[in-house]
């Protein structure tokens, strides 16, 4: 198993590129069922859960080709037939965001078995709010042997309001209301930029969409959807924690390759802190050399703070003058980086779903364990700035939705190498 090791204490400098958003081209892959013809993507990033996508849609009948040289963030997806439309336990245990293979298999196959999401253990993912959708839209929905199973003659339009805000939920219905006879209305949909960006590629498929981006989206079905060609955004997350990074560690750090509208309430909240950046249409620069004083953050639906970036925050808030209290709004059990942290010297104390976080404290190296996807970031970030050497381990992790994070780092400056295995293997490429 891979473990990071870092040495803390060098200030990061020069430029760092963005790589495309993982929760963007997930549900974008998996728009590719609703179609017999091809749909070629760009800027997909080099991460294990695109890995595992990659597998899944093979695994039902689809064609998945690879670019390579320069080429190879570039994905194809034919899927001509799909003779197994199932997403079994073993595929997708690793990824949360299996459930998005639902919608467009039950409106493209009219049958489909699905395994009840797996993931980060940040909380409960309940897929309640994508089941009562469906059936809305006429399907019949049974769960059991932890798998859900659907069927439908042609979905039919309906009227649906989302009783909580759900992003996968709402790309989830989203896709499938793009073959449902009639028209769809989607109410309280999440506002996510990912779920604009998955509209914008259905569009460019034949599929009729308004309003993606907004509270309500309207879908007119149409009976079929043609193969597209789509660029995917960059990714918000990855560049937050590069800003993040840059800002900690004392450093002149460029973020380029960004989309500055998809980072306001980060941005923001950082201002408080008392981070300087400068913005261009596609990078941040954030330089360092301020003091950072304590300023409480909740985690909201977007446009507000993503929690995608709380354990971030919180080791920057580690080095901030006063306290801190971050209030963790969207999962139940995201506090688990919280004793990694105090383990190398940070004051954290955790009340329900608020940290308080007493800072400025010196953070010294430790051992420490990766439990999700962005505790993982937290993790180096604090190590970044620690004194001494920190072993990271469990960084499968954060190869789950980071780009080859370590050679980034290197490459401005950082300490850091990984010993074990290293991933991707080109050998495991789907072709």
């Amino acid at each position: 198993m891979d473990k990071f090791i870092l040495r803390g204490g060098e200030p990061l400098l020069g430029t760092v590129h963005i790589s495309g958003a993982k929760n963007a081209a997930l549900p974008c892959m998996a728009a590719a069922l609703l179609t017999d013809q091809p749909v070629i993507l760009e800027n997909v990033p080099q991460v294990r859960d695109i890995q595992t996508t990659r597998n899944l849609l093979a695994a039902m009948g689809a064609e998945v080709e690879l670019g390579y040289g320069r080429a190879q963030h570039r994905t194809s997806i034919h899927c001509a037939t799909l003779n197994a439309p199932e997403a079994s336990y073993e595929l997708v245990k690793t990824m949360r965001a299996s459930t998005l293979v639902l919608g467009p298999l039950v409106a493209r196959c009219g049958h489909a078995r699905v395994s009840l999401p797996g993931g980060c253990a940040i909380g409960a993912r309940p897929i309640d709010l994508h089941i009562k959708g469906l059936e809305k839209l006429g399907a019949k929905i049974t769960q059991e042997h932890g798998y859900v199973e659907a069927s439908t003659g042609r979905l039919k339009g309906a009227e649906i309001v989302f009783d909580k805000i759900t992003v996968t939920g709402t790309e989830d219905l989203l896709m499938a209301a793009t073959l449902a006879e009639g028209e769809t209305i989607l109410q309280n949909c999440a506002r996510e930029p990912e779920v604009a960006d998955l509209a914008a590629l259905l569009n460019k498929m034949g599929a009729k969409i308004e309003g993606a981006g907004t509270p309500t989206i309207r879908i007119k079905g149409v009976s079929k959807l043609k193969g597209a060609k789509h660029r995917i955004i960059p990714d918000r997350i990855e560049a937050g924690t590069f800003i993040i990074a840059g800002a900690m560690t004392g450093g002149d750090l460029n973020i380029a390759g960004c989309d500055p509208t998809h980072l306001d309430a980060l941005l923001s909240k950082l201002h408080e802190v008392g981070v300087k950046t400068k913005c261009t249409a596609d990078s941040v620069r954030v330089m360092g050399d301020n003091p950072f004083t304590a300023t409480d953050m909740s985690t909201e639906e977007h446009p507000g703070f993503p929690t995608d970036c709380q354990a971030q925050f919180m080791a920057l808030a580690t080095q901030a003058e006063g306290t801190s209290i971050i209030t963790e709004n969207i999962f139940e059990n995201r506090f688990m980086h919280a004793q990694e942290l105090v383990r190398m010297g940070a004051n954290i104390k955790i009340e329900g779903r608020r940290a308080v976080v007493r800072g400025k404290t010196p953070l010294s190296a430790a051992a420490v364990l990766a439990s999700d996807l962005r505790a993982s970031a937290s993790l180096v970030l604090a190590a970044l700035v620690a004194d001494g050497e920190t072993i990271i381990d469990r960084v499968y992790h954060i190869d789950r939705g980071y780009e080859h994070i370590e050679e980034k780092l290197k490459g401005v400056g950082a300490q850091i190498r990984r010993i074990g295995e290293m991933f991707p293997k080109k050998a495991a490429a789907v072709r």
